[in-house]
């Protein structure tokens, strides 16, 4: 990694050392190596207007169908493509592995606190079970760490590999860049955002107080985001979900203020996490326009796997409205935190410690970059962070557990 601050070139919705055409240029060659037949830009499918596209790898072994959004069209084709890209990364990792039992493994290794690491429910893991393991980097303290391969890989295709089954297997903590500290900064801001979305779910009442009044916005780019929901009839509430952590998270759902029986489409989200509140609510509100798309588009099988109960989008919408409406906004934008810098390497210093203060004491990185074509892509593991909550599987760490006995950090 140079040692030549990272700075800020690009920052309509999103903070990047280029603008969006230029990753898209570099990347462009790549495309058929990697697999990926096409970007499709699906905007128009939905009345919105928010920029969403999507990116297709027929021969994936994860999603086939990476989407990508943003507040242009050229940040929506690089948003899709680089997702694509970081999957595919992680899909084919070249690095070396180890096969062995944490008891085999902890007398001459440093290895990563499993017990914050997010189980699977019926996890089959005990330190005796011969799993493979990566090596990567913990950034709080310096030295190299192991981890469960199963956390790092994105390889799903059967059968899976030894070991598999102890601990949650996602995307989450996984990201790409033009820049080694652009990939870093996206992982830990998803890290984040999850963690906060988890603990968010059991706040209970003090949900209410968290819903934002979006009169109280200033900045341009989302108040331009709010004014396409606003002429496509589309209602938009949301949330400040920030945690103790102190990094801005928020959570949007979008309904349809009139929802149409012909084309009954159910409340949809989006979350968004970054040092600058403004990034960070940009981020939830195209990501609340790409949920519908990726529903419209029918690019996802799994999208209802275990949602909408008996009567459909049409009663899912209609049960959001009333919600909403017994639950008005009373929390200003400007009461999120906010923290501006130049250049990526302060925002990654930022979110490091913020991280630290809140007691999280491992922050392990794995370099999963290819030479050949000078893409960084890193997976990022935070033992102690909740995981997707919404992901089957899913088994309440430490930090929910405590919410949800009353306690807080």
């Amino acid at each position: 990694m140079s040692t030549t601050p990272a700075a800020k070139r690009f920052r309509r919705g999103t903070h990047r050392i280029v603008p969006p055409e230029a990753t898209l240029a570099r990347v462009q060659g790549l495309l058929p190596i990697m697999g990926i037949t096409r970007i499709a830009d699906v905007t128009g499918l939905d009345t919105i207007g928010i920029p969403v596209a999507m990116a297709i790898r027929p021969n994936a072994r994860s999603l086939s169908v990476s989407q990508g959004k943003g507040a242009d069209r050229a940040s929506a084709r690089a948003s899709a493509l680089m997702e694509s890209v970081e999957q595919y990364h992680a899909e084919h990792i070249d690095r070396p592995l180890r096969l062995a039992t944490r008891n085999e493994l902890r007398f001459s290794h440093r290895v990563a606190d499993l017990s914050g690491l997010p189980r699977l429910a019926g996890s089959v893991f005990h330190d005796n079970l011969r799993t493979l393991w990566i090596e990567g980097q913990e950034m709080l303290h310096g030295g190299s760490m192991w981890v469960p391969y199963e956390m790092v890989h994105m390889d799903y295709t059967l059968p899976l590999p030894s070991g598999s089954g102890s601990f949650l297997m996602s995307s989450n903590g996984l990201a790409s860049g033009n820049h080694p500290l652009e990939a870093l900064g996206h992982a830990l801001a998803e890290l984040i955002e999850r963690d906060a979305t988890a603990l968010f779910q059991l706040a209970g009442e003090a949900q209410k107080e968290a819903r934002v009044d979006l009169s109280t916005v200033p900045d341009p780019l989302c108040r331009s985001l709010l004014d396409k929901y606003e002429e496509a009839g589309v209602e938009v509430a949301v949330w400040e979900v920030t945690s103790d952590i102190g990094v801005p998270v928020f959570s949007c759902v979008i309904v349809d203020r009139e929802p149409n029986p012909q084309r009954p489409i159910g409340p949809m989200g989006g979350m968004g996490c970054h040092p600058s509140r403004a990034v960070a609510l940009s981020r939830a509100l195209t990501e609340a326009a790409q949920s519908r798309l990726t529903l419209i588009t029918g690019s996802r099988d799994d999208v209802h796997c275990h949602e909408r109960p008996e009567g459909g989008d049409l009663d899912a919408a209609r049960r959001a409205l009333r919600m909403l409406a017994a639950s008005p906004p009373a929390r200003s934008f400007e009461a999120a935190p906010d923290h501006e810098d130049e250049t990526l390497d302060d925002d990654v210093a930022w979110l490091l410690e913020r991280l630290a203060a809140a007691g999280l004491s491992q922050v392990i990185t794995i370099d999963l970059t290819k030479a050949a074509f000078g893409i960084p892509v890193v997976r990022v593991i935070v033992p102690g962070l909740e995981a997707n909550h919404d992901v089957p599987g899913y088994v309440p760490g430490l930090r929910a557990r405590r919410r949800m006995e009353g306690r807080t950090r």
